[in-house]
């Protein structure tokens, strides 16, 4: 499998022959008291593990099961909330948005902006993030196959960018329920852009719960170091200190102390594979 190609972000280099990175945080921005905590806590575990980090979370959630659903704190509070953490924290940050509009703001503060899955086929918002001059991170829908990431990499390449990671993160598998297909990885880096596994929402059970999703976090592990030695370039995980009492998708984050072990026996295994594919 050819290594894809390298993008640079600040000092953190991500794909190419590169270690494995990480992408983490928690699924939205609750205060930024806990978005801070969390940011640290990743980071030195990060650290200590020699993996490359990069915090996410969300200053809003636009695809919320339930109206009632906590959203998180709006576009301009949250992104002056992740760019604290970034300055403060000398850490890459990444959010999702869901909007045209939201675009540019993002692409002040944020180093990566990410596509939803649900939201990968619309591309007036592919093109406004992609003429930012961010990276981009788009999901590839539940519903689509990873070859169909061919006409998301044509709209982002139209702006003229080269700044693209592409996630998986599972497919439909009748209701309320996704599976992950490991062909997906080398498919998905035929493209030669980095690839990332989103680890969390993968096993995440759609509505599962009627108002909210369900999730089956015991298979988080099982799945990323499946997708480690699939080859992916770096591993996207949602993480909470009490995932019960975490406002949006809990049932399917990872709790917070279980990622020391995890992440060092992740970088373990992508070591053994780039040796393997030098």
């Amino acid at each position: 499998m050819n290594p894809t190609r390298e993008l640079t972000l600040g000092y953190v280099r991500l794909g190419g022959s590169k270690p494995l990175f990480l992408i983490a945080g928690p699924c939205v921005i609750e205060s930024e008291n806990h978005a801070r905590k969390i940011a640290e806590s990743v980071a030195k575990i990060a650290a200590d593990a020699g993996v490359p980090y990069i915090f996410k979370s969300s200053f809003d959630k636009a695809n919320r099961t339930s109206v009632k659903a906590f959203r998180g704190p709006g576009m301009r509070e949250g992104l002056r909330i992740l760019q604290r953490i970034k300055a403060d924290l000398s850490v890459p940050v990444l959010t999702d948005i869901h909007d045209v509009s939201q675009a540019a703001p993002a692409g002040e503060v944020c180093d990566i902006l990410q596509i939803p899955a649900f939201l990968a086929r619309q591309t007036d918002l592919l093109v406004a993030a992609g003429k930012t001059g961010r990276i981009v991170n788009v999901k590839k829908p539940q519903f689509a196959a990873p070859g169909d990431m061919a006409n998301v990499v044509e709209k982002l390449i139209s702006t003229g960018t080269e700044k693209i990671i592409l996630t998986e993160r599972g497919a439909s598998f009748g209701y309320n329920n996704l599976v992950v297909d490991m062909r997906s990885i080398p498919i998905l880096k035929a493209f030669g852009y980095p690839v990332v596994f989103d680890a969390t929402h993968s096993v995440q059970l759609p509505g599962g719960q009627g108002t909210a999703s369900g999730g089956q976090p015991q298979f988080i592990e099982t799945l990323a170091r499946a997708a480690v030695a699939a080859g992916v370039d770096g591993v996207f995980l949602e993480t909470h200190e009490n995932p019960k009492e975490a406002l949006s998708d809990g049932a399917n984050a990872l709790p917070l102390k279980e990622l020391p072990g995890l992440l060092a026996r992740l970088k373990e295994l992508g070591e053994l594979i780039r040796k393997w594919q030098a």
